[in-house]
């Protein structure tokens, strides 16, 4: 029997959600952005047209469509279609859709379809009671993420899902949607005041409705048009999207920025590690890193700067240190690079590792107490400040001699490549 309240509230609630919520688009002709998965004759388009989807997950930033295009397939299937929340789902309840799916099944050949929003989510033990569901096929399961799948789901369950990435969306995608919410809450913008907007929400739909939402209260409320003030007081500060993959993703583009010698672009990853709330130690520890790894003795000062920063970074702290800490990355984008240091330790490492500890020439080993010159250790050893032909001397291992490990490929700043060897 229907509960009469519930209906009405249901109604109610319809009416009174979000401007995203009522905005959603209702199959894939509604749908905005995403086109190199969703063109006209794409393999997923085809799928959910004709009802043939298997078991995929949607990874993608906030507001990209995730969410949406589970709801298309939601309407477009005959399957019987079961929803869960990650947040909230127990083990319990995915066995309790998977025995539903069974008795379907069995009873009346039914497909079922479940959609598992914030799939990562799912601990293991909550993803293994999921998986035979799955590779039997009596789910397809449609999953979504914000957080990148390959660090979040199990391998097993995401080598049985077909991964989809969405992307943020683009400006022109987002203005798009909001000449839609324009005309559903009854106000008029021009593609000027549309466009910022968008670039304030970041290619999040759902940001930028509810932005638009918030502005449009605030101008129907003063009885005048839409203002750009309205908007800038409605969206107040644009959100940082700064998960697991952003913090990896930010910092390796900030580490190559440096490497690749463009202060420009080093700043603003810089900016972007800092306005997100990384650990400014951990930024701090990068550089210092990078300052031997890329640039070593082609500007040994990089290191001083490096390490200076990091030393400011503790006696000054945020936000003043944000000051050193751009010096410090702006010194290094520019300082000259090589990666000789680098190489030379790591094949150092290597050979020790295959060979092990080689002993060294009898004229370099510890003569320094009673009775080593009985075993050879110090004969012959030139003092090089005596004898400048000490600095022709090959000091490695016998086994060894001949080999080098620094060897500089070009000049850079003070690094000059090594002469041929002497070969006496």
């Amino acid at each position: 029997m229907s509960d009469l309240f519930a209906d009405a509230a249901s109604e109610r609630a319809a009416a009174h959600a979000p401007l995203a919520s009522r905005l959603r688009p209702r199959s894939l002709d509604e749908f905005v952005g995403q086109r190199h998965i969703l063109g006209e004759r794409s393999a997923l388009r085809l799928a959910i047209a004709q009802d043939r989807l298997r078991s995929v997950i949607f990874y993608g930033p906030p507001g990209s469509g995730k969410t949406t295009l589970a709801r298309i397939v939601a309407t477009a299937t005959g399957a019987a279609f079961e929803e869960l929340s990650a947040v909230s789902a127990s083990v319990g309840d995915v066995r309790a859709v998977i025995q539903r799916a069974r008795d379907r099944l069995g009873g009346h050949s039914q497909r079922t379809i479940l959609f598992l929003d914030e799939i990562h989510r799912f601990n293991k033990s909550q993803q293994d009671a999921l998986l035979p569901g799955v590779e039997s096929g009596l789910l397809t399961l449609v999953g979504a993420t914000t957080e990148n799948p390959y660090f979040e789901v199990n391998a097993a369950l995401l080598s049985r899902c077909q991964l989809y990435t969405l992307e943020a969306l683009t400006d022109e995608d987002v203005v798009e949607i909001l000449r839609r919410g324009c005309r559903l809450v009854g106000v008029e913008a021009t593609d000027e005041l549309l466009l910022h907007v968008a670039t304030q929400a970041g290619g999040d739909a759902r940001s930028a409705l509810g932005i638009l939402e918030l502005a449009a209260d605030t101008a129907l409320a003063a009885d005048g048009p839409l203002t750009i003030e309205q908007v800038d007081d409605a969206a107040r500060k644009r959100p940082i999207i700064h998960d697991r993959d952003a913090h990896y993703d930010v910092t390796s583009a900030f580490i190559k920025s440096m490497r690749g010698s463009d202060p420009d672009a080093a700043v603003y990853y810089l900016a972007v590690l800092l306005e997100a709330g990384e650990d400014p130690r951990f930024v701090a520890r990068r550089m210092v890193i990078l300052a031997s790894e890329d640039i070593g003795n082609a500007d040994p000062g990089a290191l001083q700067i490096a390490v200076a920063a990091a030393h400011a970074l503790e006696h000054v702290g945020l936000p003043e240190a944000q000051l050193n800490l751009a010096q410090a990355a702006i010194y290094l984008a520019n300082a000259p690079k090589s990666n000789a240091i680098t190489r030379a330790i790591l094949e150092a490492r290597a050979v020790v590792r295959e060979r092990g500890s080689l002993r060294p020439p009898p004229a370099l080993r510890d003569a320094h107490y009673a009775g080593a010159k009985t075993f050879g250790h110090g004969v012959g050893y030139i003092y090089p400040h005596d004898d400048p032909r000490g600095f022709d001397v090959d000091h490695l291992p016998a086994e060894l001699q001949g080999r080098r490990f620094y060897e500089p490929r070009r000049a850079s700043g003070f690094e000059k490549p090594r002469p041929p060897q002497r070969r006496d």
